[in-house]
């Protein structure tokens, strides 16, 4: 399957949860719309996000975000939005099914790692996430101190 070519202007930033990757085991990944207020849009094309306590939950067959701060848009002042407020995603049902199906495993849990914009709608990109261990961070940290000695070493 090719890789399709996603279309994004500069201004229009990719917020990652970076503290996601270090602190979970990836296993699936899924992209997912999401419903927003006019004023969330405005602030998340300004990059007024932040994911770093944020979770997703399915909750009577709906996916909802939950968590996720989203800093009030300036301009609109009092018609504003509530910054912590849970937003309902999109997917279709059988995906939420596969989700849901998988999410009854003990330790399993729906992290979002990234939000952007796609045609001008925005995207929220899920994984399906394993809780990392103490131990299993160390073994990563060594691994990526490793790749780094070698890579200097090549470049010598």
């Amino acid at each position: 399957m090719a890789k399709q070519q996603e279309t994004r202007k500069a201004n229009e930033p990719r917020i990652v949860n970076r503290k996601a990757r270090h602190d979970f085991q990836l296993l699936e990944k899924v992209e997912a719309g999401a419903v927003l207020l006019g004023t969330e849009v405005k602030s998340i094309r300004a990059g007024q996000i932040s994911l770093d306590e944020a979770f997703a939950r399915i909750v009577k067959g709906e996916v909802w975000l939950y968590g996720a701060h989203i800093n009030p848009y300036e301009p609109a002042s009092r018609m504003n939005h509530e910054p912590r407020r849970p937003r309902k995603l999109l997917l279709h049902r059988r995906e939420i099914k596969k989700l849901e199906r998988a999410l009854l495993q003990k330790g399993l849990t729906l992290v979002p790692m990234a939000i952007y914009f796609r045609r001008g709608r925005v995207k929220c990109e899920l994984a399906l996430a394993r809780g990392k261990r103490y131990v299993d961070k160390r073994q990563d940290e060594k691994k990526r101190d490793h790749v780094r000695e070698m890579a200097r070493a090549m470049k010598r």
